[in-house]
């Protein structure tokens, strides 16, 4: 009963709506201007396409691009807002005249429209203020004019390899829901002119470097289903992230630097310097992905400038860390020289004492020990040949230890801040001119 009386009611809002569109018999006019509305009363039946019997339906298409309000690495995706365009004849729609007929947005209900849709959209919503942002035109060869406001958010896969002198190409694709290639093709009106907007769009950190269309089709397992593709290039843009990162980064590796040109007894000084530049690149490595989506399978070209820099910071530190230990080390074994003479100068007078002893107490028993030394001599030798064996060998093993170590001893310990004060700041250049042309030319 309720299904009845609405079509009742809405049967007589469109006579209603007739009647209000006949010119007065007083103008001398008594023309009625849109014959296609009697037609959608009489017999015009919107679950069925045009050309229902004689083949597809042609559906051009055309968009401008109002904005593109976001695009976030996050969630790889943009919203847009778009004015869709889409044009189609319909014969049944047929009227004398030389003019077109415009309808109100409401009256699309009573239309055949085609199901188009957005492929890759998360989110869509129609513009309802002040009322639906809907347009419909009917021509007199029965060519229909439908076009609407629409955002929506779309999916775009990124590759953030070389973030942030990366570029993103994007897609947005419009497909039919239901109607396959049989029932129903999309064309762009203009080609590549088919969409507008995007030449006077201001991004923030975007600029539009190209754009395309491509008509493609849709294989699906319940059929082939038309498709049309808009391609647009994004380009980021670097600048903010100079200011924002790289200077920082790198005025944190010349502050690192300082250290080399302080004295090594200023211990505090030096250790203050070198840990407060390491705090202050972590700090800066966790501000710089905040705002980049944690995925492992991402090492970005930012990621590898901060860790650059991260270990040039954490290698000054290091570099005292070594200086102050070889200093010590130098230190030490000056002392340690001086202590051995000591001793051996002791050892030196106490033998000589103990020699005159016993030249002393022993005048008598020189025949007695000049028959015992005799026999004594053969036997010792025999001893230090084997003893001279095992000490040659044993000394040219520590030779070639001495050696070895020798390799990695500082001779004077100062020289070390003298090195790091070229080689630092040439390598950090030499890398840099790598990185930059590799993310900028490859």
């Amino acid at each position: 009963m309720c299904s009845l009386k609405c079509c009742s009611l809405r049967a007589l809002f469109l006579l209603l709506l007739c009647r209000s569109m006949q010119i007065p018999e007083a103008e001398g006019n008594s023309e009625i201007l849109p014959p296609a509305i009697q037609k959608i009363i009489k017999g015009y039946n919107k679950y069925l396409r045009p050309f229902f019997d004689n083949g597809p339906v042609s559906v051009g298409m055309s968009m401008d691009i109002a904005s593109i309000d976001t695009i976030s690495e996050i969630n790889m995706d943009y919203t847009a807002t778009i004015f869709l365009r889409q044009r189609w004849t319909d014969e049944r729609l047929c009227f004398d005249g030389n003019k077109s007929l415009s309808l109100d947005g409401r009256l699309v209900e009573m239309l055949w429209v085609p199901d188009t849709f957005i492929v890759d959209s998360k989110r869509s919503f129609l513009h309802d203020v002040t009322v639906e942002n809907r347009l419909i035109r009917i021509y007199p060869n029965g060519t229909v004019l439908y076009a609407i406001r629409v955002t929506t958010t779309v999916s775009c896969s990124m590759d953030l390899t070389k973030y942030p002198m990366d570029k993103q190409t994007c897609t947005l694709q419009l497909e039919s829901w239901g109607y396959n290639i049989n029932d129903v093709t999309f064309y762009w009106t203009r080609g590549n002119d088919s969409v507008r907007g995007l030449d006077t769009l201001q991004l923030a950190q975007y600029t539009v470097e190209d754009h395309f269309t491509s008509v493609t089709e849709a294989v699906y397992e319940t059929g082939r289903y038309p498709k049309l593709v808009f391609h647009f290039e994004l380009k980021r843009n670097i600048l903010y992230f100079i200011l924002e990162t790289y200077v920082p980064s790198i005025l944190l590796v010349v502050l690192s630097w300082v250290s080399f040109w302080i004295s090594q007894t200023s211990v505090p000084a030096r250790i203050c310097i070198g840990v407060t530049t390491v705090l202050t690149m972590t700090t800066l490595m966790m501000g710089a992905r905040t705002s980049l989506p944690n995925a492992n399978c991402f090492i970005k070209a930012i990621d590898v400038y901060l860790g650059i820099c991260f270990s040039f910071i954490f290698g000054a530190l290091l570099e005292y860390a070594v200086t102050h230990f070889c200093t010590l080390h130098q230190l030490s074994s000056k002392e340690l020289p001086k202590i051995i003479d000591d001793d051996d100068d002791e050892e030196e007078k106490n033998g000589v004492l103990a020699a005159v002893t016993n030249s002393c107490s022993a005048p008598d028993n020189t025949n007695e020990t000049d028959s015992n030394k005799s026999k004594q001599t053969s036997i010792e030798r025999k001893r230090e040949r084997s003893q001279h064996s095992v000490c040659s060998s044993a000394m040219s093993v520590m030779r070639r230890l001495f050696c070895i170590f020798d390799c990695f001893h500082v001779k004077n310990p100062y020289h070390i801040d003298n090195y790091a004060r070229f080689s630092f700041p040439l390598s950090f250049i030499i890398i840099n001119v790598l990185y930059w042309v590799y993310y900028l030319y490859f």
